[in-house]
């Protein structure tokens, strides 16, 4: 791994991009919940870089799974160590329902398509069992539960558990995969979307509620935040019958659809100048729309191929459709 961050960073880009995938980069706005996007056919990702996963707090981690839900992206956060201890290849780790795994365990899953098959809990290394598979194979040795039971060093009603596919310690199925001279582990598929209502893995709860960030369906509309241009335009925004979400520690300040994505910053010029490329770009990959809305008059459609308008532009739009129209004319390639 590089010793820089950066260096990292533009290492698991590059890892991306050679497997085929369209990478935006969000490193020129901070804070950011995510440092890369990236998609390629209908796997969009969302992917956080940290040397230690520790610096992942439950806020982040809940910033980070409302932004996956929004998309709806899959979330990875890349890390190196917890701790003093290294992070182990081949192994997916938890916080707060994020999934964390080493950059070689992605390199891996991207470019030799090997995917991981342990998952860390607080009780140990653990692996999902294909019970339809551990049932057929006890069935054609013609062994009883209490023999592979005690083969495996567990108990019979453990054994049955596995044939319904729960999971087991990875030195419990090193036994029985070393006496049946078959694997019997399912693989886990990184770029398989969660699902948020249950449990990320047997050692750790999702949150739940408010806690995951989840966006809140058919509330009523955006709360001031005594900033008259941000208010100003998420109420225009709402009263076109858009679903507005506001983000924080984004590159965009909230997340509608018109039915497509639609992704929006407002701010000073110098903002604009600052934010546009990395908007253009995430707008690309989400295969969506972004706009900047500034409060100053500005006689250019768009810069670095971001639509930028001002307030007095956005109030003449009444209807989404129409919105969408303008932004889609000012679009650059």
């Amino acid at each position: 791994m590089p010793r820089s961050r950066e260096g990292w960073i533009d290492q698991i880009r590059q890892m991306l991009e050679r497997s085929g995938f369209y990478v935006a980069d969000t490193r020129g706005v901070r804070p950011s919940s995510f440092d890369l996007a990236a998609r390629r056919d209908a796997t969009l990702l969302l992917v956080k870089v940290l040397k230690n996963i520790d610096a992942l707090d439950a806020e982040e981690a809940r910033r980070l799974l409302e932004l996956g839900d929004l998309f709806p992206a899959i979330v990875l956060v890349i890390g190196q160590t917890s701790g003093a201890s290294e992070l182990e290849a081949g192994v997916v780790y938890t916080r707060y329902g994020v999934p964390i795994i080493t950059d070689e365990t992605f390199q891996e899953y991207l470019e030799k398509a090997l995917p991981p098959f342990l998952y860390a809990s607080p009780g140990g290394t653990f692996a999902r069992i294909d019970g339809a598979r551990l049932h057929l194979l006890r069935l054609e040795r013609q062994l009883s539960l209490g023999t592979l039971a005690a083969i495996a060093g567990v108990s019979r009603r453990a054994i049955q558990l596995y044939e319904d596919g729960a999971g087991a310690e990875a030195s419990v199925i090193d036994r029985i995969e070393e006496y049946l001279g078959e694997p019997i582990v399912r693989p886990i598929d990184l770029f398989e979307l969660p699902d948020r209502a249950t449990p990320a893995n047997e050692g750790e709860e999702a949150p739940s509620g408010e806690e995951t960030g989840a966006p809140r369906r058919g509330r009523s509309a955006p709360r001031p935040t005594g900033d008259s241009l941000r208010d100003g335009v998420l109420e225009q925004l709402d009263g076109m019958g858009l679903e507005v979400v506001v983000t924080v520690r984004a590159p965009f300040d909230a997340f509608t659809r018109t039915p497509e994505i639609l992704l929006t910053a407002m701010g000073s010029l110098r903002s604009a100048l600052h934010r546009a490329q990395v908007l253009h770009g995430l707008a690309r990959v989400s295969e969506g729309h972004a706009m900047f809305v500034v409060r100053e008059p500005f006689h250019r459609p768009s810069i670095a191929g971001l639509p930028i308008l001002n307030v007095t532009e956005l109030r003449r739009h009444r209807d989404r459709d129409d919105l969408l129209t303008e932004i889609s004319e000012r679009e650059g390639p």
